[in-house]
């Protein structure tokens, strides 16, 4: 600690105490505002910085510099600074408590959420708080808001299909709630939204399957409520139009990001003729469900019939054969939607000036259930 910190700190402790002179006082009371004991105004005084960064080292938010949360940590235990939890629960108007909101069939990708959130969180005083939803309940919007006020939150995560309704942002907008969306495109401000590129996904796998010689193939989609139903598609039609192929009428089904609807659109499309050598099911519990009705037909993979998913979740490298997928950063894009979440509750000032999320890049990974052509 510098030296003209240790004497500004004996000073004001001479005040505090009461021994210092009406006349000595009457100076350092026109900085102090005549305190009887050390504030958190104080201590932002004595390390040169502002309030909001005081209130960072105190809450244990990883937004500070290392120097500079020395500093401060120095200061409080040398002046005895205590803060009060009820004053500063008044002050931010606020609970430390981070939501997660979330409207998926899939329970592994929320799970894939949870871990990363709470990996950012770790260690920061915040505290998660997990809403699921149904958005085709007419109390949707009604249930969003209530959850959101009684809580207090700090911040909500957002994932979709969640995030891509405008109608809670306005909520989240009137009510002063810190948000970070999670989608497959952009669809807000920089600041507000993690974008999963999911078409770049899509791609990656008509790529593949296209490489290994395939033509005749089929394609299983998410529920249309979802964007990333449309970018996954979106995507994997591109690149087979880039390549001279394309998905022929008839061999797109409608699913439901279920096992049960990778089950009966998959036999669907193995009932066509000619039958597709391959199958892109846009998740992985779709493929997965794939490759039972291939098993039910009678038929092998990938000896008959290549099957790509979408995800890489556990289920991913659980079945038989393993599914080659395309990886998309779920436990990632949680830890930093909360680190953003964090650095928005506690202010953005000149210590950790406000970025935009970054975008995620989803990758193919190979493995045994694709295959050439058969000829």
């Amino acid at each position: 600690m510098s030296r003209d910190i240790c004497v500004a700190i004996a000073r004001e402790r001479r005040l505090w105490s009461g021994h210092m002179s009406d006349d000595d006082a009457k100076p350092a009371r026109r900085g102090l505002g005549a305190e009887k004991k050390p504030t958190i105004n104080d201590v932002a005084r004595l390390a040169g910085v502002s309030k909001k960064t005081v209130s960072r080292v105190i809450n244990q938010s990883p937004f500070v510099k290392g120097d500079t949360r020395e500093k401060i940590n120095a200061i409080i235990a040398e002046i005895g600074f205590s803060p009060d939890p009820q004053a500063r629960g008044l002050a931010f108007r606020r609970s430390f408590l981070i939501g997660l909101v979330y409207d998926n069939p899939n329970p592994q990708y929320v799970v894939n959420m949870q871990l990363g959130m709470l990996d950012a969180m770790r260690g920061s005083g915040y505290e998660l708080v997990v809403h699921p939803c149904n958005r085709g309940n007419p109390t949707f919007l009604a249930d969003f808001r209530r959850f959101i006020e009684r809580q207090k939150l700090s911040g909500v995560v957002l994932t979709p299909s969640v995030s891509e309704d405008d109608r809670v942002k306005v909520i989240l907008d009137e009510i002063g709630c810190a948000y970070i969306r999670i989608a497959s495109v952009p669809v807000d401000e920089p600041e507000h939204i993690i974008v999963s590129n999911d078409r770049l996904g899509g791609r990656a796998a008509a790529r593949h399957l296209a490489e290994l010689g395939h033509t005749e193939i089929g394609f299983i989609s998410g529920p249309p409520s979802f964007r990333s139903s449309h970018e996954r598609r979106g995507g994997f039609e591109e690149e087979l139009k880039d390549r001279k192929l394309k998905l022929a009428d008839g061999y797109v089904m409608q699913g439901a990001y279920t096992f049960d609807t990778g089950v009966s659109c998959g036999a669907e499309l193995l009932k066509l003729t000619p039958q597709p050598t391959a199958i892109f099911a846009a998740n992985d519990e779709m493929a997965a469900g794939v490759l039972h009705a291939i098993r039910r037909a009678g038929l092998k993979c990938p000896e008959d019939v290549s099957v790509v998913g979408f995800d890489d979740f556990q289920i991913a490298s659980s079945v038989w054969p393993p599914l080659t997928t395309v990886r998309t950063p779920t436990r990632e894009i949680g830890r930093m939607a909360a680190e953003k979440l964090i650095g928005f509750s506690d202010e953005e000032d000149e210590d950790h000036p406000r970025e935009a999320a970054p975008n995620t890049s989803p990758v193919l990974v190979v493995r045994d259930s694709t295959g050439p052509a058969p000829r």
